[in-house]
């Protein structure tokens, strides 16, 4: 049966069926687990080890949603609903804006671990949930939803989409001890944990709002870009400030094109 086959209530939420997953399938969360772990020890933001550990995600198994969802009403009021698949964008951003991330229940085969072109349950539970626990993060993944929301009724979601691309996503963070990982694509993916921090190729551009929503981004390669925040209270700043002015503004402008360089870009040391 394809995922999106499932059938799903009206929200497009499933049961995730915990109990149903197989000895092979834990076997490959646990591979991919305790090889990701070892690779990100001094790639990751501190914010995302820290969640992991309190969330008590680990080798063991394929987390069960419930017992995450436990933790995180605790600490930000979120919980963690399975979806058979990529779902709506209007669904999508309603999830986000009333504290739901959506994950799929799916693991990839073990043909597909270093590449998947969907997420699955490994990019979705282990790469964006354990920043969730953080209350600035958290906070502005809720703002997203919320504006996403706002985006799609404006006609202006294409803008929208490409910051959540080069943060949620594909984000880097400015830390005393040099530059950190935290966006999820990047976490969850071997060859791309080292080569968005080590690799000479990529540009590493201090992050601004306006200059994101114009670039355009690689799908299926690693990317030749990637934005720096300073802190994940200035992501949420940026997207507390009403958007129109700024879609407006950007509204006849081209696009860039990904890993293209400005004069006006600040480069960011590795």
């Amino acid at each position: 049966m394809q995922h999106q086959d499932i059938p799903h209530r009206p929200d497009w939420t499933i049961d995730q069926n915990w109990e149903k997953y197989t000895s092979a399938e834990h076997a490959m969360w646990k591979t991919l687990f305790q090889r990701q772990s070892e690779i990100l020890k001094n790639r990751a933001t501190p914010e995302f080890m820290d969640g992991l550990g309190k969330l008590k995600v680990a080798a063991n198994g394929i987390p069960d949603f419930r017992r995450l969802s436990d933790i995180l009403m605790k600490h930000t009021g979120w919980q963690v609903v399975p979806v058979p698949c990529i779902i709506p964008d209007e669904v999508f951003f309603e999830h986000l804006a009333n504290k739901r991330f959506v994950s799929t229940c799916f693991i990839r085969r073990p043909d597909q671990m270093d590449y998947l072109q969907e997420p699955d349950v490994f990019h979705d539970t282990f790469g964006h949930v354990p920043l969730l626990i953080q209350p600035f993060y958290a906070e502005y993944m809720q703002a997203y939803g919320q504006a996403g929301l706002k985006a799609l009724k404006s006609g202006n979601l294409k803008k929208l989409t490409r910051l959540f691309w080069y943060t949620i996503e594909f984000g880097l963070i400015k830390r005393k001890e040099g530059l950190r990982i935290y966006g999820a694509g990047i976490v969850s993916s071997k060859g791309e944990s080292i080569y968005s921090l080590e690799d000479t190729k990529p540009k590493r551009i201090a992050f601004d709002l306006k200059r994101v929503m114009q670039t355009d981004y690689y799908i299926d390669r690693y990317q030749d870009c990637y934005f720096v925040i300073d802190s994940f209270e200035q992501l949420f700043q940026e997207l507390s400030q009403n958007l129109l002015p700024i879609y407006d503004e950007l509204k006849d402008k081209p696009d860039i094109p990904a890993g293209h360089v400005l004069p006006s870009d600040r480069k960011v040391a590795a």
